[in-house]
Parts: C-alpha cells; structure tokens; sequence
C-alpha cells in the first residue's frame, strides 16, 4: 500500500466511511510504527483541539468506546481494532465538546452563497486554442481523452528523436482543482491557482520535462525503468527537481514568498542556482523564491498532500495563512479589518466539500467568539 492509499484510509476512517475489508487493511497499515505517527498525528488535529482539548476526560472517553467496541462485538456487528477505537474516542470527545458550549453560530455572518471548489480547468493545447473543462463535458483529440473531470493521455505513444515536442497547458482556476495522467503514466493532481506545462509525449530515453508554471501539485511519478531510464523532473520558479520514480508535492504559488517541495516516498534531487539538496521520505524543503539557499525540514508528509485526499489540514497555522488557502479553493477575497486577527492560530482537519459557511463556523468556534466574519457578495471581512 502506498502512502496515498494509506492516507485515503484515514480520512475514510475519521469520517466514519471504511468498510470492514479498509479497517483491516488500516489496521494491517498501522504495523508500521512511522504510520502510527502519521495516524495519530491526523487524529490529533481532527477537529479543534488546540481550544478543546482542556476539560474532557480522555480516559473516561477511552473506556466509553471500548464499551461499545464490545457491545458491538456481541451484537455481531463491524468491530474496529484497539488502535482505532482509542483514536475514535478522542473523536467522540471533541465531537461531544463541539455540541455543547463552545459553540456558538453567531460568530459567522453569510448571506451570500458562496460555492464549494470543483473538478474544472482550462486546456490550452499545442496550436493555442483553449478547451473548458468541466463536469458532464466530455473532450478528446488523438490519444488525450477527457470526461470533463479528468485527462488521460495514451501511454502507448512516445515522440521519437527529430521530431518537434508539442506542449500543453493546463490550468486550473481559482475554486478549481483536478487530475492528470501525463503519457508516461504518471499521475498529478492540480490545486486551485495551478498552472502546468508538459509535452504531449515524451521523448524515449530522455528526462521527461514538466515545468509547474505556479500554483501546487502532487505527482506520483512512473519509474525509469518502465521509461527506458529517462529520470523525472519538474520546473518551477528556477527551481529544478530530479525524481527517479516517486510521490512529491510542490507548492510554488505567485503570491507566496517560497517554494516548498515535500516528499512522501521515494528520493528526490533539488536544485537551485549553486545549491543542491536530496530529500528523504517526509522531509520537506524551503527555497526563498529570491534566493538559493535550501532549507529542509523532517515533518509529517500527509499534511501537504492533505488536499489530494479532500481535506484540509492545519496545525497551529496562523489565520492569515488559513485564509490565504481557503481564498484559492473557494474563490474568495479577504480583508483582515483587524491586523492581529491574523495570528489567530488554529488547529483542525476540515472537509473541502464543506459550505464556506461551515467552515467559518468551526473556525470561530476554536476562538471562542473572538474572530468574526462578514461575508459581502464574495469578500470575506474578518473581525
């Protein structure tokens, strides 16, 4: 299992959709002491711990569910393992909290209907012509094929020496995001405010070339060896990565200070002026888009890859950056109309098929009243 596939099986499991066969396999995943601490980590931050976590009981929270684990067992019901159901009581917990006394609506003020982001782009093929992309319309020309939430490229095709290289583009707007598969096989997913630029196919036996133009993606890159050797590489902001075969993410929007590559599997190279770093499994690296200096960093990969899988993750970000990330997926504008509102830090795993109105909610449920918003048409005023 792959770490995708593993961090698929935790947010089905936090939001109390996997199956029996996906517990076991969850559970088999958490054998892993390295996933244990990306398991627990999510489940930490699953909902707004940071102001909930004071007064409730977690033993008693413990012993509560272990009761039901066993009620159901009898009952013949689906039965979860030890490792999830004490996770699952820290959930019921919190949960608990949030409908009692910290909860209070009137933090958030939406009368204005404000649209959950969606699977849509804007296809810019080799001669310059655009193609909308978007749900329930369908788009093909010669081995590219869309249904309007997807591109696949046909693998079986590769450009030979002599012949001219044909670019794409793809880009996805603000409230926006979507998946690609390049014709060499690998996969990439596309955030909201993302553009790409990769060849329609490849040349045999040389480095498959995209360059992420701005915005964030996640890859999950073929082997060389299924490519004739030809290493991996994305472009971005004079920044280059070499891959041999991996799952990474890059976030290099235009309104960020910084490009930050993180690695969940797999060895990557990165490059930048003189400067030259090689990254291990959750590692993450920062490069000042003005310098070329490489920071790295050890952190928990699912994290940055959180979006791919639906979700949003934040530990004890500020609210200034929150906002910053909520703005590209919801189409939105923001005005802090007070400055320190900014470093509001805030803790929590939230849903991207959320209403913006329940996510402002849940937000000003963790500052206990303190932040509040005003949304007019799409601007969001924060208090």
């Amino acid at each position: 299992m792959n770490s995708t596939q593993g961090h698929n099986l935790i947010i089905k499991f936090l939001n109390k959709e996997a199956n029996r066969r996906e517990l076991e396999e969850l559970d088999d995943w958490l054998s892993d002491q390295n996933n244990i601490t990306i398991f627990n980590n999510l489940v930490r931050i699953h909902y707004l711990t940071t102001s909930c976590m004071a007064d409730y009981d977690l033993h008693k929270a413990k012993e509560s569910i272990k009761q039901k684990v066993k009620s159901n067992k009898r009952k013949g019901r689906l039965h979860t393992y030890t490792k999830i159901s004490i996770a699952a009581s820290i959930l019921l917990a919190i949960g608990l909290i949030f409908g009692g006394r910290y909860f209070k609506k009137e933090t958030v003020s939406v009368p204005n209907k404000i649209v959950i982001g969606s699977d849509k782009a804007v296809l810019t093929l080799e001669n310059g012509d655009q193609v909308a992309l978007e749900k329930g319309k369908s788009f093909q020309k010669g081995t590219m094929r869309s249904n309007g939430e997807q591109i696949v490229y046909g693998t079986h095709e590769r450009t030979d020496e002599g012949d001219d290289v044909l670019y794409n583009y793809l880009t996805i707007p603000r409230g926006g995001q979507f998946y690609l598969q390049l014709s060499d096989g690998t996969k990439v997913w596309l955030n909201s405010e993302t553009k790409l630029k990769y060849p329609v196919t490849f040349y045999q036996g040389q480095t498959r070339e995209v360059e992420l133009v701005y915005g964030e993606a996640y890859f999950e890159v073929t082997p060389s060896t299924q490519n004739k050797g030809s290493d991996f590489s994305v472009v971005s902001n004079d920044q280059t990565i070499s891959v041999l075969g991996t799952e990474f993410n890059v976030s290099a929007y235009k309104d960020d200070d910084e490009i930050v590559t993180t690695l969940v599997g797999g060895r990557i190279a990165l490059e930048k002026g003189n400067s030259r770093k090689t990254l291990r499994p959750n590692q993450q690296s920062r490069i000042q888009k003005n310098m070329d200096q490489i920071e790295v960093i050890d952190m928990d990969a699912s994290q940055a890859i959180s979006w791919v899988n639906g979700v949003f993750i934040f530990d004890g970000e500020s609210l200034g950056e929150i906002m910053k990330v909520l703005s590209r997926w919801y189409d939105i504008d923001v005005i802090f109309e007070s400055a320190q509102r900014k470093d509001f830090n805030f803790t929590g795993i939230l849903e991207r098929t959320k209403s913006f109105d329940d996510i402002l909610t849940l937000i000003g449920v963790a500052s206990q009243g303190e932040v509040k918003f005003e949304v007019k048409n799409k601007t969001v005023h924060i208090k």
